[in-house]
């Protein structure tokens, strides 16, 4: 007799050709991640041939009970690394039956900024280093904490290992392969500063794959801390205290900034961020005011401050970056529970079509 095991591994391509798609999208509080599958009659690879598909936006907040109907447009494909074969995952976004898009679709924005062809011919390069937490399902206290207690002090366990300082690296390094198999450019993880947070850097990748690649790698994430029975969050502050916050730094660059004489291109680039200082802020997450307090280093939300090395300023430039006189920034300021589509078009924006 089969176990449920065997039959969740079953391999479909020994008996048939269709395929399974999981359709991937954002629900109604910017944050949460929905999906459903259907059958196709066999193998697709570009997200123009696969069909458009509807869901009850009055049951994720996008729409009213008497006009219910979402429209899914599929937008990037990825392996499926839990059905795996030929079975796929489908990030889209979402359209009123007209073809309007809905209020929480940012990723329709993002793709007319990232076509515009000043934007481009700079072929806008991002790196984002996703933070998260992972914590305790019946008690959302952090993964390797003492019940109602706390850990000794930070400082052990950034980049740390041993039992006493690790939790959960089953989970990150099986999100760290699945992403590899599903096609998502993940270049790296580590344990980060506050005992149980981890980080996953996605890029570098070009324009809107960017933001498709990183809500996909969430949603890898959160389908496997379900399996392992822990909680994710992105909450940029978890814990209040002497406990460090979770951002999503975002790395940037243009073929000018990449270029000999970049150096000049990036200083300009990040003069016009200080101008803008107050709506990227505002667009940069929920919460980011409990994490950017210019401790555990942040900057002061109030204040745009840049500096060469350093952690504790709105934007940094790396040390290589000034000696070669060209490369990247980082934009350390976006809370880990950003919308990459928000972000990383608002940086292109502002660095590239904004004229002061």
């Amino acid at each position: 007799m089969a176990s449920l095991t065997d039959l969740v591994n079953l391999s479909l391509s020994d008996t048939t050709e269709k395929i399974i798609a999981e359709y991937i999208w954002i629900g109604g509080s910017g944050m949460d991640l929905r999906s459903k599958a259907r059958t196709l009659s066999g193998p697709v690879t570009d997200p123009s041939k696969l069909p458009k598909w509807n869901y009850d936006g009055s049951s994720t907040g996008q729409a009213p009970g008497e006009d219910s109907e979402v429209i899914l447009y599929p937008q990037a494909i990825f392996k499926d690394p839990f059905r795996r074969g030929n079975n796929i995952l489908v990030m889209c976004d979402c359209y009123t039956p007209a073809g309007e898009p809905i209020p929480t679709n940012k990723r329709h924005n993002a793709a007319k900024i990232f076509s515009n062809p000043e934007v481009a011919a700079e072929e806008p390069w991002y790196g984002i280093e996703q933070e998260y937490t992972l914590l305790q399902k019946d008690t959302n206290w952090p993964l390797g904490w003492p019940l109602g207690g706390f850990p000794g002090p930070q400082g052990p366990y950034y980049c740390g290992i041993g039992a006493d300082k690790s939790f959960g690296r089953d989970i990150v390094d099986a999100h760290y392969k699945a992403c590899i198999y599903a096609g998502i450019n993940i270049s790296g993880i580590n344990g980060e500063v506050m005992p149980g947070q981890w980080e996953f850097q996605v890029g570098p990748s070009v324009g809107i794959s960017s933001g498709d690649q990183v809500w996909v790698a969430r949603y890898i994430l959160e389908r496997i801390t379900e399996i392992a029975g822990v909680v994710l969050t992105f909450d940029p502050k978890p814990i209040p205290g002497d406990w460090n916050g979770a951002g999503a730094h975002t790395n940037y660059s243009t073929k000018s900034m990449r270029n000999e004489g970049g150096y000049e291109v990036i200083k300009a680039a990040i003069e016009k961020l200080k101008l803008r200082h107050k709506e990227h802020i505002a667009a940069y997450g929920e919460g980011n005011e409990r994490r950017l307090t210019g401790r555990h280093e942040t900057a002061d939300i109030n204040t745009f401050s840049w500096g060469v090395a350093n952690r504790g300023a709105s934007v940094r430039v790396g040390r290589e970056t000034e000696q070669n006189g060209k490369g990247y920034f980082e934009d350390r300021r976006p809370a880990s529970n950003m919308d990459p589509y928000v972000v990383t078009s608002m940086i292109a924006d502002t660095t590239i079509l904004w004229k002061p």
